[in-house]
């Protein structure tokens, strides 16, 4: 007998369906914070996903319509994923979940003055961050990340 999509209506459960791992979040993150667009790139995240399971969360998440896939525009070789509205949609749920980590953990690599900034000045700072990632831009990485555009960069 096949599984209908979604266990249930419930709006929680459709939220952990679409994105509820920890392998998509984290795709989410590294788009976001850092600037990140190809398979290889995602490789290299520190947490070492295995390439069957990022190939795996890539489609699921293009599927979900979170991320869209095309051609890299310098090495057709590459594909590059970008995310989509849906996809930027959870930019306040990442962030909020990088000051929570911030808050509870004592050996958090998080910079601490950028958070205690997002979280006074909340509203503005989400949507300065979902422009410059839905513009091609990152949180942390880059000539016109957020951080730089705030003057928070050494």
């Amino acid at each position: 007998m096949k599984r209908a999509p979604n266990k249930s209506h419930c709006p929680v459960n459709y939220a952990l369906e679409s994105f509820g791992d920890s392998w998509t979040l984290l795709i989410v993150r590294d788009i976001v914070f850092w600037g990140k667009k190809t398979y290889g790139e995602f490789l290299e995240s520190e947490e070492h996903i295995a390439t069957n399971v990022l190939a795996s969360r890539l489609a699921q998440m293009e599927q979900n319509n979170i991320l869209t896939k095309a051609p890299c525009a310098t090495d057709k070789r590459k594909e590059v994923y970008n995310l989509t509205n849906k996809g930027l949609d959870l930019i306040p749920i990442v962030l909020e979940m990088a000051g929570w980590g911030t808050t509870y953990d004592p050996e958090t690599a998080a910079p601490k003055d950028f958070v205690a900034y997002a979280y006074a000045h909340r509203d503005a700072v989400f949507a300065q961050v979902r422009e410059t990632v839905k513009n091609g831009g990152s949180l942390f990485a880059g000539a016109d990340s957020v951080v730089r555009q705030l003057g928070m960069t050494k």
